[in-house]
């Protein structure tokens, strides 16, 4: 079998926005999901419920993401980029079912590195939408990691899933990066990727 196996660090340019609802509300939801979340439970944030604020799930007090984050950026990558004509991405068929079965992430737990003498914050931003009684604001917390925050994995992939496909995909996360927001610009990063 063809494997090959890359260190990737991100290193975000703006704010990551933590997308986990706190401890409360996240426990209610995912436990009427899925059986086995005993690991993502347990790294929920805190114990406050406010169905306006999300964090990061926390290992030891400090921030992480799980591996299925890294993968969702991709498929959300490669599919943006399937709609510009000369990539990659443009090629690649079946392409979530490909990112799922072909392209591994680890560790499962991935720690947030923050910058030295710097720690998570908290933003605040209006969130507009419109109901049926007409145009409604309410205002959304989320815990952010500041820009310079870090993070180091290995992806390994198999077969048709080539580094001229990582390459293109973790490019875009310039443009539309991790967490929450992304389309306001929180979240975008830079990378180094390395053969291993």
């Amino acid at each position: 079998m063809d494997t090959h196996l890359y260190q990737v660090e991100l290193t975000f340019t703006t704010e990551l926005l933590g997308t986990v609802p706190r401890k409360a509300v996240y426990a209610t939801y995912i436990a009427s999901k899925a059986l086995d979340v005993e690991d993502e439970l347990e790294t929920a944030p805190g114990e406050i419920e406010d169905r306006g604020w999300t964090g990061f799930h926390l290992r030891d007090g400090k921030p992480i993401v799980y591996d299925y984050t890294i993968k969702g950026f991709f498929k959300d990558a490669c599919g943006a980029l399937r709609r510009v004509g000369g990539t990659h991405s443009a090629r690649l068929r079946s392409y979530k079912k490909v990112i799922d079965t072909l392209l591994f992430v680890s560790p499962r737990q991935i720690p947030l590195i923050l910058p030295e003498g710097e720690g998570m914050g908290v933003l605040e931003r209006p969130l507009r939408g419109q109901t049926p009684q007409g145009e409604r604001v309410t205002v959304v917390r989320s815990d952010s990691c500041p820009a310079g925050t870090k993070v180091r994995f290995t992806v390994e992939i198999l077969g048709e899933v080539g580094e001229e496909l990582l390459r293109e995909w973790l490019d875009y996360g310039r443009y539309r990066g991790l967490g929450q927001w992304r389309n306001g610009g929180y979240g975008s990063f830079t990378y180094t990727l390395e053969a291993v």
